[in-house]
């Protein structure tokens, strides 16, 4: 469905009834990626996947969308659905989203649960990444979806999972220039957020990848500690709604 949000479309499914389960997808990434999950887990819970501003079908808000702008659309949406308390799932950039929706709305938050995502905000290195991301879009945007997103996987399983890579780059094409950019601006900007993780009473986890090329693993397996969070391991790499479906599935099967 398209909500109408400050006078920009804002897409999102719902499905099943229970306990709401809110999926928020990645960088250049959709809420079609949870489509794999949706049907299983509408079972006996009711899922919640949005398009962030930028991505997908949803429209870009403004020049730089930051995580707290996210988490207002996000808020948005659960008020439309009458959702005044969900359990959260989010994948890289949606893990980022969901500690922001967390510090500006905790009493709507049951669980929360960083998937290949970080509370740390971008290093200095990582922020002048952006930077040349930015300049590599602006002259060749279909370069920058297929290196970036196959520099998500190791060389085994781009291979593994073409079809998947294939379809993920397919749909980042889709994306307008400006929304990419605009989130790679809000990534940038994003504040750190380990504090915040660490005093959240709700259920919390993080789950890393072992090969994952973006995060470093041992980093992030610290900070899991360091903010009293359960911590689950995944033997691939970042995309482990990919990689690691079915131990995802048997995860968010146990979500309350």
């Amino acid at each position: 469905m398209i909500l109408n949000y400050k006078n920009t479309p804002l897409f999102f499914s719902a499905k099943g009834i229970g306990n709401p389960l809110v999926l928020l997808h990645g960088f250049l990434e959709s809420s079609k990626i949870w489509d794999p999950f949706v049907e299983e887990l509408s079972q006996k819970k009711q899922v919640i996947t949005i398009d962030l501003p930028g991505h997908g079908l949803s429209g870009n808000l403004d020049n730089v969308h930051s995580m707290e702008l996210m988490a207002d659309a996000v808020r948005h949406t659960l008020l439309h659905l009458n959702i005044d308390k969900a359990s959260f799932v989010g994948h890289s950039m949606g893990g980022y989203v969901c500690l922001a929706f967390y510090e500006k709305f905790p009493t709507m938050t049951k669980g929360l649960v960083l998937l290949n995502s970080t509370p740390e905000a971008d290093s200095d290195e990582k922020r002048k990444n952006r930077e040349r991301s930015i300049s590599i879009i602006k002259r060749n945007k279909k370069a920058f979806v297929s290196m970036a997103i196959s520099n998500l996987l190791s060389q085994e399983n781009n291979i593994k999972f073409q079809v998947e890579v294939e379809n993920l780059k397919n749909e980042a094409l889709k994306f307008s220039e400006k929304g990419i950019i605009a989130a790679l601006k809000g990534m940038k900007i994003r504040t750190d957020r380990k504090e915040v993780l660490a005093r959240i009473n709700p259920p919390k986890t993080i789950i890393a990848g072992e090969q994952d090329y973006v995060l470093d693993y041992q980093q992030i397996q610290q900070v899991a500690i360091n903010c009293n969070t359960k911590f689950i391991s995944f033997p691939d790499g970042h995309l482990s709604y990919i990689e690691n479906k079915k131990d995802l599935t048997n995860f968010m099967h146990l979500i309350d």
